[in-house]
């Protein structure tokens, strides 16, 4: 029998088990790609949006700029992402997806649903957790 630590009655903590389960299920198809969970969500951003600046990456995924500048320079050295300082303002620096990181879209196309099955939720029981994890990030803001 595991000791009991209360670690297993805080809400917080099985949010934050949750979620490193969650990113390790991400691991086994982003590994053989040479991409992290974040990087990934930097393409689906990119993928969905198009040509973002830094800035607003930043706002999407709740990154400050010393958490999210290396890991957009390790995108583009993977020749993923383009970094572009902006025409009409210089401090506003641009992303935008290379035709090699446009074509990962086509290889991860599938991976949230793989990854949505793999939680072994009903889609109703994955759509309320949906539900109630945005209530929560929600009241946050």
């Amino acid at each position: 029998m595991v000791d009991a630590t209360g670690l297993e009655q805080m809400v917080c903590f099985q949010l934050y088990a949750a979620s490193r389960a969650m990113t390790a299920v991400y691991r086994p198809a982003l590994d053989p790609l040479g991409l992290t969970y974040p990087q990934y969500l930097v393409l689906r951003i990119l993928w969905h949006r198009g040509d973002t600046s830094v800035r607003d990456l930043g706002k999407l995924l709740d990154l400050d700029s010393g958490t999210l500048s290396p890991l957009l320079k390790r995108l583009e050295t993977a020749g993923h992402v383009r970094r572009a300082r902006g025409t009409t303002d210089e401090r506003t620096v641009q992303i935008s997806l290379t035709p090699q990181g446009t074509a990962l879209r086509d290889q991860l196309t599938d991976l949230p649903r793989r990854i949505a099955c793999a939680t072994d939720l009903t889609e109703d029981e994955f759509r309320q957790l949906h539900h109630l994890l945005g209530r929560v990030r929600g009241a946050q803001a």
